[in-house]
């Protein structure tokens, strides 16, 4: 892969450009990156933006005016340049490409369907562990819903981990109803397996097919004199029958699809996204994506490239409201994550166009009661109150905990466009500072990021006045310029009577008062909060690490696993350090030279 770079006023583009497929990124004088975008044909798309601005989009027209270097990445072929621009894309943000920012990591349902005896749990994360996964669900209080359904209807066990837990009797969930209870009872595989199958059925939303055999096993119950089986099974029934008269069928079909449809208004433009499944309507999403001087078209492909990367189910069929100029590519790419043959299709006319229409009609109305249709952007407003020298559209928060000194830590959250950008975040152990000292701490996280290079335009800090002096201290030390602005948010002083937070800023001596919901403080405090939240959750977790650490710890070769081993057999450090090395070497998965480590560990001991 070759990379080559150039000044865009040299001349000599069209030698230098090769005719083979890749990606290109258009950087502006600080070396930031503007926009990504791949071709087929490099030097054919790469020349198309050297023409007069009269003959370029507006939004094209005002990158170039911006931009003032260029690199491209050559690739083997069309498919990898197209990968290669999403990842570029994800890495960058560039201002000039649409991205769709979602601060929502959804939740799913997930089946291990590898164990003997699967649970259900509740995931934001999606793995390809060969497990099954069901949603997204629009909120945790939804698929939380679904879960009390499931566990009410169903009884798959609860208990956390990869096997049965080791009881002596049953847990609540039992007692309660809700759980066989295979920690303590016999319940054949067999058995436990047919329910998995109706769980399946149920989150595919193939609840007809489910009630028809359920209505089968109660029939062939109350043959048997089993009545009190056939009850059971005739309140699953009605359980499962008020979930299918809450569903709303709009396909006779029975297919599963994905109806997207898309609203603009000048430079706004708002995407929704219907779910269905086996032919009924069973959640949406939707998302409000700016992009000035933008195409729809454009917006759409974006959309496609975007969404479906983090998809945990995609349909077989995906019905859009606007054309797609690459639609070829993102089709084999989809078909690719799927692992099935996936279609994209515009319809032009019959059902298919009358769902289109009813998601249009939807992304419509949410960009009609939107409450981003000011006529002020966010960022301006907050360049606007804090006196900034541009619009912050990259915000970094800072945060710092510790316990009386102990094992502190720093948080760095990345917000982008008033949206958390989550591969911004980033977590320190603070090394250099001892005892409780924490303007002295901040001044270390501070020097830390910066050291890292790519500085935000703002940093939001969590403190008063002596953690905004410390950050500022240290940033005028870096010599980072005026590009990096801070401001600090604290928290009201009870004892002053404060009633509501108030923000500092360098070189002011009195706070910065704010109405409570006024956009910019609500958006400080939202990077306040999450940077607070994210420090919180790291130093806990380490705090749990370190209760758990045990001598095993510093023995090479003893990991989690070993060390859990070893414990379980021996049941304490005592007895694992009187192990003579035949008795260590029984246990499976400790090696000879690894029994004599742990020998000669101990005996270095005493």
């Amino acid at each position: 892969m070759n990379i080559a770079q150039y000044e865009v006023d040299s001349g000599k583009l069209r030698q230098v450009l090769p005719d083979g497929p890749g990606a290109y990124l258009f950087k502006e004088s600080s070396g930031r990156v503007i926009y990504v975008g791949k071709a087929k044909n490099l030097k054919k798309r790469v020349l198309s933006y050297f023409r007069p601005p009269e003959h370029l989009s507006h939004k094209t027209a005002l990158m170039m005016k911006k931009a003032n270097g260029l690199d491209f990445i050559l690739t083997s072929t069309e498919k990898e340049a197209f990968i290669l621009e999403r990842n570029l894309i994800k890495k960058f943000m560039p201002r000039y490409n649409v991205i769709l920012r979602d601060d929502k990591q959804y939740p799913c349902l997930r089946l291990n369907i590898k164990e003997l005896y699967p649970r259900l749990s509740i995931i934001r994360r999606i793995k390809k562990d060969g497990s099954l996964y069901f949603g997204p669900f629009s909120s945790a209080h939804s698929v939380r819903s679904t879960l009390k359904v499931i566990d009410r209807v169903f009884q798959l066990r609860k208990c956390k981990g990869r096997g049965l837990p080791k009881r002596t009797r049953p847990c609540l969930n039992y007692q309660m109803d809700r759980c066989l209870g295979p920690c303590t009872h016999h319940v054949p595989v067999s058995e436990y397996r047919q329910i998995v199958k109706q769980v399946r059925l149920f989150l595919e939303g193939r609840n007809r097919e489910l009630i028809e055999r359920l209505q089968k096993d109660m029939a062939g119950a109350s043959e048997l004199l089993d009545f009190e089986k056939a009850a059971k099974i005739r309140d699953q029934i009605r359980a499962i029958e008020k979930t299918v008269e809450r569903q709303h069928v709009v396909s006779p079909r029975l297919e599963d699809q994905d109806i997207i449809g898309l609203a603009r208004d000048k430079g706004r433009f708002q995407v929704v996204i219907l779910f269905v499944r086996k032919g009924c309507v069973v959640g949406n999403r939707d998302y409000l994506i700016k992009n000035p001087g933008g195409h729809a078209s454009e917006v759409m492909e974006a959309f496609l490239k975007q969404y479906y990367a983090g998809s945990a189910f995609i349909p077989k069929q995906v019905l859009i409201s606007e054309p797609v100029e690459d639609l070829l590519s993102i089709t084999e790419w989809l078909c690719d994550l799927a692992g099935k043959k996936i279609v994209i299709h515009r319809p032009k006319r019959g059902e298919k166009l009358q769902l289109v229409s009813m998601a249009v009609t939807n992304a419509q109305s949410l960009l009609k009661s939107s409450a981003e249709h000011e006529d002020e952007d966010l960022m301006d407003i907050v360049r606007s109150v804090f006196k900034l020298k541009k619009p912050p559209k990259f915000i970094e928060g800072l945060d710092i905990s510790n316990l009386q000194g102990d094992m502190a830590v720093g948080s760095v959250v990345s917000f982008a466009d008033g949206l958390p950008h989550r591969s911004g975040y980033r977590n320190y152990r603070i090394k250099a500072v001892n005892g409780i000292d924490d303007y002295g701490m901040m001044a270390e996280l501070v020097k830390r990021r910066v050291s890292k290079g790519r500085l935000p335009d703002l940093f939001i800090v969590d403190g008063g006045k002596g953690h905004l002096a410390a950050v500022v201290k240290v940033l005028d030390l870096a010599a980072t310029g005026d590009a990096v602005e801070v401001a600090s948010i604290a928290k009201p002083d009870q004892g002053r009577n404060e009633k509501q937070d108030k923000v500092y800023l360098p070189g002011r001596k009195n706070p910065v008062w704010l109405r409570p919901d006024h956009p910019a403080l609500l958006l400080m405090m939202r990077i306040r909060d999450e940077a607070h939240r994210r420090a919180i959750s790291y130093h806990r977790r380490l705090r749990l690490k370190n209760q758990t650490a045990s001598e095993l710890d510093l023995i090479p070769g003893i990991g989690a696993k070993r060390k859990r081993l070893l414990l379980n057999h021996f049941k304490d450090i005592k007895s694992i350090a009187k192990a003579s090395e035949d008795d260590l070497y029984q246990i499976p998965g400790v090696s000879h030279s690894l029994a004599g480590k742990v020998v000669l560990f101990f005996q270095g001991r005493g």
